[in-house]
């Protein structure tokens, strides 16, 4: 159908056409328009098979007989394209870009319908049969593109485990079994329970088991739930759902676990997760799966996971602040991480150790002791085990130049690292608490149970140091060992926040 000449007015617009006619006479025009402009055009029908090719996109794409195609998947001659999905939804793809082998093309695609407006199939264009047509564009592309892949590469190696088994220096019967034991639990898939004091290497041991499991490839997460609020565990652990609580991202945002997924999960101080989330925990340790806060929807889930922690959980449990269920999931390997005292004969190999790690991060030469300096150092406590040996370390560096280090010159910072360190004394608390009548001492019952007793046990500590520090909390938690997190946590489960 053509368009007569009485149909235009003097400018050449069309007058006196109907919507009908116009649409019957412009779309079979568009259509050989396109075609012969493009580099390639394909139509596929309802089922996504093709129906249609021309010569020129047969040509591109290799193909000798355009009919030998006629019938197939769309996917079969091009792996790449998405017409199906246009098929499927009905809606335009107006610029894209498609791979075949080593090229890109520009294409455009586009539903294609009856006079009824059913939908019967779709089109295929190829605009450019080389990305260079859109160069401004696909420069910005590369840019993007190669920002974003060394963004997932930097992510990938923070996820790395560094550390191995054999960075747990030492050679003493006990530091030998406690390897043997992370050894063993690397080639078993279940969960790690690490017990050990602050500083004595727990999450240097997970790392090793997970480099020497069958999830090395995989991610390694590491949590502190001791660092986290409370109220925002449940959503770093789990994920969140768009819109999930107010102020919340409209995107979902990944939790951990998900992080996580195809490797392994380190939760430190597992012992301060809040005990309204335990629960949760342990069907996620059960199941296999999660629920982001605010979902209805559950996601399945491959994670290891190994905890750790310093305090005395089987305490926790009797007094009623863990739960016992979790416990017994948790503890089902267990590696007790012996204190840096235990295995003394280790300690000039762990000196050895950080002397070396010192100067590469100071980028100056090592620093050298003499023999009555890592005796000295050897006859230490060490009640922050190898991290504060460490820190005294450093600083006699920073104290001292060139010769090696002596005795004397440990002596000063071992006397202000143990002032500082030390916990107030037994004689000012009972005075303390026997002057205040702020906080009143409870009597215990003549008969109690195991938990009750713990707790009455707490709470007096908990008062004991509150007095010793004159209120002042955040060294309350340091005298007690414990996070201030946990002490806010410990102080509202015995009604002692608002003193």
């Amino acid at each position: 159908m053509a368009i007569a000449r009485n149909d235009l007015d003097h400018n050449g617009l069309i007058i006196g056409v109907s919507p009908e006619r116009f649409r019957a006479v412009a779309m079979p025009l568009l259509f050989d328009h396109l075609n012969a402009q493009c580099e390639g055009t394909i139509a596929v029908n309802r089922q996504a098979r093709i129906v249609w090719i021309n010569d020129k996109y047969a040509e591109k794409i290799g193909i000798s007989d355009p009919r030998s195609v006629l019938g197939k998947e769309v996917e079969e001659v091009l792996p790449a394209s998405r017409l199906r999905e246009v098929v499927e939804s009905g809606l335009p793809s107006m610029l894209d870009l498609m791979a075949f082998g080593d090229e890109h093309f520009v294409v455009t695609r586009i539903p294609l319908r009856d006079e009824d407006g059913t939908l019967v199939g779709a089109l295929g264009f190829v605009l450019f049969d080389r990305a260079k047509h859109l160069k401004p564009l696909m420069a910005k592309f590369n840019v993007l593109q190669t920002q974003l892949v060394a963004t997932q590469n930097e992510l990938a190696k923070a996820r790395r485990a560094r550390y191995t088994i054999a960075g747990f220096i030492g050679t003493s019967p006990a530091a030998s079994e406690v390897k043997r034991q992370a050894r063993r639990a690397a080639q078993l898939d279940a969960t790690v329970l690490i017990r050990g004091e602050t500083g004595t290497g727990k999450e240097l041991l997970a790392q090793g088991i997970h480099n020497l499991s069958p999830r090395a490839n995989g991610p390694f997460v590491a949590v502190n739930v001791a660092a986290i609020p409370e109220t925002l565990v449940e959503a770093e652990l789990f994920g969140t759902a768009p819109g999930a609580f107010t102020g919340a991202d409209r995107k979902a945002r990944i939790g951990k676990f998900e992080v996580a997924n195809g490797g392994t999960l380190f939760l430190d101080e597992i012992g301060d997760l809040p005990l309204a989330l335990q629960a949760k925990l342990l069907r996620v340790l059960q199941e296999q799966e999660i629920e982001p806060l605010g979902s209805n929807q559950v996601k399945p889930l491959n994670v290891r996971v190994i905890a750790a922690t310093h305090i005395d959980l089987e305490a926790k449990v009797a007094a009623g602040e863990f739960r016992d269920d979790l416990y017994y999931r948790l503890n089902v390997l267990a590696l007790n991480v012996p204190p840096l005292r235990e295995r003394a004969s280790d300690i000039p190999s762990v000196i050895e150790h950080l002397l070396d790690d010192i100067a590469n991060r100071s980028g100056q030469a090592p620093m050298e002791l003499t023999a009555d300096a890592i005796a000295l150092l050897c006859n230490q406590p060490w009640r922050g085990n190898v991290r504060e040996l460490g820190n005294l370390l450093e600083r006699a560096q920073l104290s001292t130049e060139g010769a090696p280090l002596e005795a004397r010159h440990f002596r000063p910072l071992l006397a202000d690292q143990s002032q500082k360190a030390a916990p107030p004394a037994p004689a000012l608390i009972e005075v303390a608490a026997r002057t205040d009548t702020a906080v009143p001492e409870e009597e215990p019952a003549p008969l109690q149970r195991l938990a009750e007793s713990i707790a009455l046990a707490e709470r007096r500590a908990l008062q004991s140091a509150l007095l010793a520090c004159k209120g002042n909390r955040r060294r309350a938690a340091i005298e007690l060992g414990i996070s201030r997190a946990s002490l806010y946590s410990k102080l509202q489960l015995h009604g002692l926040s608002e003193r």
